[in-house]
């Protein structure tokens, strides 16, 4: 008998049925996952809907190219442990990227499905789905090397990139020590991402495997400050860069004070140490009964204003310069965000903040209209003379993007960086200016996606292991 799909040729006729979520007034009151766990039947039915192309452009749309449509119809036939082997084989976070990746953009979007005008596979939904139960039945496999080779790698870096690096050089027999500045691992993944995306459990159970098969983490410890880079590279036979990049853009406008508004990370830091268990901080910034301004219109700023309605403000409103078909954010996150009550105001941008006495009570705004693209080229925006208008404001958020810190001062000064400012690496590979470095995830390429991030972090993870093999041959010769 055929595989999945493939043995159901009018599958993709099955209505298109993502995770169900739960009802928004219900959500808005907690930070968990706002989605319900599918049945057995209910998942195996949606990855029926592959049609098996010829050509599977959802694999070749994802950045880890993963083998879907091979996973999705042993889903359809009932053999879950078999799909996950396969899931897993090229992604050490499939229950990760499920749930956070914006598949509308990347392997969704490209579905042959979704491009002949029905509606595409929810391969992420089948994704997160099979992880869960992967991890739910014990399918996950430690991580045992066959054997030790007797070499260390130091990871700088316990984001997704430095993660997924750490999963596989563990594998190959390599000891492997990762260094973080925060007090807990996991990086974006733990202190960027709200739970209502993704329960801080899912990510703990990951960095426990980690640490369950020998790879050991040192937090609260920034190199460059508690240890150097010359350190690391005497202690360990290989150094991975995987720091990410967290310089947060801000606003230029007139009425900005260094007090006046607060930076997107900073915000959703803080609720996510509560969502960890911490204490509440009661100097942390916090949205209750205030009207809250998010000026962005990425993953960020819907991460932001959604975290801002389940604190409890008094209205949220996201600004943002462009309109909603080129908003970079993930149209399925602009979609629960206005379900939860969010408003968005397109084709404005800020313009001064207004204050009465010290504190900031709005923000002045001016519409915007798109300009004719030139060839190759996103369209770009200009202002609309005397178009300026209020919005009440006594919380502004500043979700502009990161940009990537002073890596060469911070950490070495024998580190090139490109004109971005990001670590330069060698042409198609992840070799740093200096022997034995190596870099990789959004301190190479810039802010991005953690799919990429994983992508790269494996990668750079297989270099490594050829230059230490190498290495070895070299002193046995």
């Amino acid at each position: 008998m055929q595989k999945g799909g493939r043995s159901n040729p009018g599958g993709f006729l099955i209505e298109q049925r993502r995770l169900e979520k739960q009802p928004a007034e219900l959500r808005v009151g907690a930070f968990t996952e706002i989605t319900l766990k599918p049945t057995a039947d209910g998942g195996a039915a949606q990855a029926a809907r592959c049609t098996d192309c010829g050509v599977p452009f959802c694999q070749n749309a994802c950045p880890l190219q993963n083998s879907i449509p091979d996973w999705l119809a042993l889903s359809a036939d009932g053999d879950l442990r078999e799909a996950w082997r396969v899931a897993a084989s090229t992604s050490t976070m499939p229950e990760i990227c499920g749930r956070i990746c914006p598949q509308d953009r990347l392997c969704e979007g490209a579905c042959t499905l979704q491009q002949s005008g029905w509606d595409g596979v929810t391969i992420g939904s089948v994704e997160a789905w099979l992880g869960d139960t992967a991890f739910d039945n014990g399918w996950v496999e430690p991580i045992r090397p066959l054997a030790e080779r007797g070499q260390s790698v130091a990871i700088v870096g316990a984001g997704p990139a430095g993660m997924a690096a750490a999963d596989r050089l563990r594998s190959e027999g390599y000891a492997v020590t990762v260094y973080d500045r925060h007090d807990r691992a996991g990086g974006l993944l733990t202190y960027g991402i709200p739970g209502f995306k993704l329960e801080k459990r899912i990510v703990q159970r990951r960095i426990d495997r980690l640490v369950e098969g020998g790879v050991e983490f040192v937090l609260n410890c920034s190199v460059g400050v508690d240890v150097t880079l010359d350190q690391l590279r005497g202690r360990h036979d290989a150094v991975l860069l995987a720091m990410g990049v967290y310089q947060a853009r801000t606003l230029s406008v007139p009425g900005r004070g260094p007090d006046d508004t607060v930076a997107a990370l900073d915000f959703l830091i803080a609720q996510n140490r509560v969502d960890c268990g911490d204490a509440v901080d009661t100097s942390a910034p916090h949205a209750a009964g205030r009207d809250v301004v998010v000026v962005g219109g990425g993953d960020t700023a819907m991460d932001c204003v959604r975290t801002a309605v389940r604190q409890g403000a008094n209205s949220v409103l996201c600004l943002y310069r462009r309109d909603r078909d080129n908003m970079p954010g993930s149209a399925r996150e602009v979609a629960n965000a206005e379900e939860e009550g969010v408003r968005f105001e397109w084709l404005g941008a800020p313009k001064a903040l207004m204050s009465r006495g010290e504190a900031v009570v709005a923000v002045r705004a001016q519409r915007m209209a798109l300009t004719e693209a030139a060839p190759g080229q996103r369209r770009d925006i200009a202002p609309v003379p005397g178009s300026d208008f209020d919005l009440p404001a006594d919380l502004v958020i500043e979700a502009l993007g990161f940009e990537p810190e002073a890596f060469a001062e911070q950490i070495d000064a024998g580190l090139a960086l490109t004109k971005w400012n990001t670590l330069q690496v060698a042409r198609g590979g992840f070799a740093a200016s200096l022997p034995g470095v190596f870099a990789a995830g959004d301190a190479v390429r810039g802010a991005s996606l953690v799919v990429w991030a994983v992508r790269d972090g494996q990668d750079a993870a297989a270099e490594i292991d050829r230059y230490l093999r190498a290495r070895t041959q070299e002193a046995a010769a």
